[in-house]
Order: structure tokens, then sequence, then C-alpha cells
């Protein structure tokens, strides 16, 4: 039976869900490879405050629907209905604005940022340098959503494409 009234939907933020319900945690981390990063402190208490499921899902690359109703089923909750999930705005065609020739910063979540620092200080960071039409690149295990979400409503311009299985490219403009 669920022992908390932390409704879990695609809006409730990470934190929030295994603040309520700490037996989440692990089936979280089980449901995808990028949710591991929760055991990390620093960045449970920052990413995780700020992502919400639908955004968890789309970095473990899981559909949204199912994932609510795993965790759902754990705590006694009854199942969501399926509906049709927004249309995937972060992985697309090449935009007009994207230009290799552009690329001013290369950044590697494997080789540029520090375990212990949040990947998206540093991110914002390097975007608050770089000038109108030139681009950063980003590359991750995973689709950066959270991060990508927050540039965009700070005006940037963001297009992601994944050239392979476990590899995501996001390159951020400044407008």
């Amino acid at each position: 039976m669920a022992s908390s009234s932390l409704e879990i939907n695609g809006e409730t933020k990470v934190f929030d869900l295994i603040e309520a319900y700490p037996e989440l945690e692990e089936i979280l981390i089980s449901l995808a490879p990028p949710f591991k990063k929760l055991r990390n402190p620093i960045l449970r208490r920052s990413v995780a405050k700020v992502a919400s499921l639908k955004q968890a899902a789309k970095v473990g690359g899981l559909p949204l629907v199912p994932m609510l109703n795993t965790l759902r089923s754990k705590v006694g909750l009854p199942p969501i209905e399926g509906t049709k999930e927004d249309a995937d705005t972060y992985l697309g065609e090449r935009p007009d604005w994207f230009h290799e020739e552009n690329v001013v910063v290369q950044l590697s979540e494997e080789h540029d940022i520090d375990e212990s620092t949040m990947p998206l200080i540093v991110i914002i960071k390097h975007c608050n340098q770089i000038k109108e039409g030139d681009i950063l690149e980003f590359q991750s295990e995973f689709l950066p959503v959270p991060g990508i979400d927050l540039l965009r409503a700070k005006g940037f311009l963001t297009w992601t494409h994944q050239p392979s299985e476990n590899s995501y490219l996001t390159y951020i403009s400044r407008v």
C-alpha cells in the first residue's frame, strides 16, 4: 500500500519520488544504466531536484508510461492509462543553424567533467562564454534532457543526435 501522498506521474521530480518512497531508488536505478548516477550525493541533490520522471525516462531511453507504472505498482498505486507521449523534440534532423566549423568548445562527460561535479554547471559556464553563432558540443552516454530543457529555457538552441547506442552529441548555440 502507498505510504505517501506523492502522486507518481511524468511531472514528479526524481528527488521528491526518492524522498517519499526510498524503496524506489534501487528500482529506478535498475531500470536504466544512467540512473546509477543517483547514487552520487551531489548529483542527487542537484539534478534529481530539477529532473522530472518524464525527463528521466528520456535520459534512460525508457517509455514513460511503463516506467511510471513499474514505480507505481511497487508502492501499491494503480496503473495510469497509456497516453500518446510528446513528440521527441530532443533527437531530430540536423537544424539549419548547425555548421560543424562553428563548434568552438567540445566537452565530454567522460573526459572533461569530474564525477563530483554536476555536468550542467560546467556546460552552462561554457555556454555563457560562447558568442552568438558559436556552438558547444557535449558528448555523453545519455540523452541530457534536463540540461537541454534548462538551456532552451535560457534561450539557447540545442540539437542532439545519437551516433551510436550509448553515445549522444548535443550541440548548443547562442542565438
